[in-house]
């Protein structure tokens, strides 16, 4: 039974079947205590027929024919005066039990019930209960259980027949209300992800949510969503591929300039110039830089995270080269200010996290910022480096695709993959970056790294 609406059905027949149980129970008691109030009745009317008659008496004849309206075998009137009023029969020699209805519980009227229900032998009862027409007259009606069996079986029957028919209707309306409220939402659902997963590229597989306001509609909606948001990653990884196909056709050439460049630039650190020597350095740095990363690109592109190489490196130096890369030094240009210990010492890899804090510092200073600001400070197991800045702070779009590729750019034009690749750098690390602020005072980044930063003294010993 591996229907979803066959085992609802089944499950609302049994439901419904146990509740008939429930209620039967008392209704078995209730029916035989009923049955026995109306033999008490019916032998205070038979016994009444006693008083009309010379002394009391009835002959034998007009005796039987009143027990055997009764059901009974004897019947005795008590009046409240001590008056005694008795109408037998065939006395039987032994009665097998009493009933007083008198002090009838709850929990002994369906014992008693079920007793007569499944007993098979021969069974006479005595039934004590006060007159319906009169409270103060108390009869007492000895008969055969015998007809009492019947009747409650009878009883059970009719219960049982009633329960299926009540079962079977109650199943068939829940049944055909899940079916339309339920199961076939959840089945066009299923028919929707399994057609998704068929070309999830394709937009018209996307399943169309239904205005339904209940968990149904809900679960459309997230659907619907879910699956806008997996086709457009797939878009995004589609473009992304492009991304590398394209690098991977120019970075040989690009390669090619970038070292004719190199061996060009080595000439000028012979320069007799002051100032050509005093750049050369920086622009040979800048150089092979550069080359590592069109050589990094395509892998990263190709395989995701990028391959670490971790050595241990002062991280106030590295921020210090941050400057002249931006193209800083100008006496009415942007500040770059360095708020680092200087004995700091990080593991890391070093190109790359210069490739983060360079791309946070050029978005800073792109966006209007004047003043970049990088600090560090311990946060229990980790290392944080603040990278703040006193622009206008990020736009609401960028701040909701802050860190997917082609979607978090803040400036028009952007690709928005330096976020995406600074994301990818740092849990590379086993760390990661986070938006701590960004308002109309500037916007503040925090990167956080292992705890593999140590102190160093003076003398650069670790402390």
């Amino acid at each position: 039974m591996k229907s979803l609406s066959a085992r609802l059905l089944v499950l609302t027949i049994g439901f419904v079947m146990l509740a008939e149980v429930l209620i039967f129970v008392p209704s078995v008691a209730r029916y035989r205590l009923t049955w026995l109030e109306s033999k008490i009745a019916a032998g205070h009317l038979a016994a009444l027929a006693l008083e009309e008659a010379p002394d009391n008496m009835v002959s034998r004849e007009l005796a039987r024919q009143l027990l055997a309206h009764v059901g009974a075998r004897a019947i005795v009137l008590r009046k409240p005066n001590n008056t005694k009023l008795m109408v037998d029969s065939d006395m039987p020699t032994t009665i097998d039990g009493t009933d007083d209805l008198r002090e009838m519980h709850v929990l002994s009227a369906i014992g008693d019930a079920f007793a007569a229900l499944f007993r098979t032998e021969p069974h006479v009862i005595r039934v004590l209960g006060r007159s319906p027409q009169n409270a103060e007259t108390l009869v007492e009606v000895v008969l055969d259980e015998s007809p009492l069996r019947g009747e409650i079986a009878g009883f059970a029957i009719r219960i049982l027949q009633l329960s299926l028919v009540i079962s079977l209707i109650t199943a068939a309306l829940v049944y055909f209300s899940l079916q339309w409220l339920l199961v076939r939402p959840m089945r066009r659902m299923v028919a929707a992800m399994t057609s998704f997963r068929e070309d999830p590229e394709d937009a018209s597989r996307v399943v169309q949510p239904t205005s339904r306001g209940d968990e149904v509609g809900l679960a459309e909606r997230e659907l619907a969503q879910l699956q806008e948001t997996v086709r457009q990653a797939l878009a995004q990884r589609a473009h992304l591929a492009a991304l590398g196909t394209a690098v991977s056709k120019i970075n040989h050439d690009l390669k090619n300039m970038l070292a004719t460049a190199r061996l060009l630039s080595d000439s000028l650190a012979d320069s007799g110039a002051p100032e050509v020597r005093r750049v050369a350095p920086r622009l040979l740095e800048a150089l092979d830089r550069a080359v590592a990363l069109c050589a990094r690109t395509l892998d990263f592109t190709r395989e995701g995270a990028p391959p670490l190489h971790r050595r241990r490196f002062r991280l106030a130096e590295l921020v210090a080269e941050l400057e002249p890369a931006l193209g800083l030094p100008q006496a009415d240009g942007p500040l770059l200010v360095e708020r680092i210990d200087p004995a700091l010492v990080i593991d890391a890899d070093r190109d790359q996290l210069f490739r983060v804090l360079f791309n946070l510092a050029r978005n800073a200073i792109e966006a209007g910022a004047r003043r970049v600001e990088i600090a560090a400070e311990p946060e229990q197991a980790q290392i944080a480096i603040l990278v703040g800045d006193d622009g206008p702070g990020l736009p609401p779009k960028a701040r909701e695709n802050l860190f997917r590729p082609f979607a978090g750019s803040a400036r028009p034009g952007g690709t928005g993959l330096g976020l995406a690749v600074a994301r990818e750098v740092m849990r590379a690390h086993g760390g990661d970056i986070v938006l701590e602020r960004s308002d109309a005072a500037g916007t503040v980044f925090r990167l956080r790294l292992p705890s593999r930063a140590v102190a160093l003294d003076a003398a650069g010993r670790a402390a």
